[in-house]
């Protein structure tokens, strides 16, 4: 354990419900996000907002709606990688895995693999926020100044 700050070791059944924690809140604040923005847009909340890669596109509000909505909803991904993670370390590890699953997803709902450039420009940039925002936090966590206790009691020489 000599040179190590923190001790890590394997821990899959750790791993495992973090995945789990953080796969359901993304997609619990997505579908929260959709429905707030949906209905400010004035548009019939869907599953389409989050899963369909067909809609994405400046054109329609509805497309500028699921832009709106994946970009939000990545930056509350960073801070549920803050709060469930709160390592900077595997922040991508667990960003990656998140729109992996993501990917799956969109593939089973759809029934096609998404080849829409815009889809995959979006995610990429989601991709990217949520990271840097959540290893951002985890950092600013981390260096914290670990608080010393003084002694009142004071040595002279």
């Amino acid at each position: 354990m000599s040179g190590n700050f923190r001790y890590t070791r394997w821990d899959p059944v750790l791993i495992s419900s973090q995945i789990v924690a953080i796969q359901s809140t993304f997609y619990v604040t997505f579908g929260l996000i959709a429905l707030l923005f949906s209905t400010l847009f004035g548009h019939y909340p869907s599953l389409d907002i989050i899963l369909n890669f067909q809609v994405i596109s400046f054109r329609t509000s509805m497309g500028i709606l699921t832009i709106l909505c994946t970009i939000l909803n990545s930056v509350a991904g960073s801070l549920i990688l803050f709060n469930v993670i709160q390592r900077a370390k595997p922040c991508l590890d667990f960003t990656l895995t998140t729109y992996l699953i993501h990917l799956l997803c969109v593939w089973m709902y759809n029934g096609q693999f998404p080849f829409s450039f815009l889809w995959w420009t979006l995610n990429v940039v989601a991709i990217t926020i949520m990271c840097v925002c959540g290893e951002f936090l985890c950092l600013k966590s981390e260096m914290k100044s670990i608080p010393l206790l003084v002694s009142s009691h004071t040595s002279s020489l």
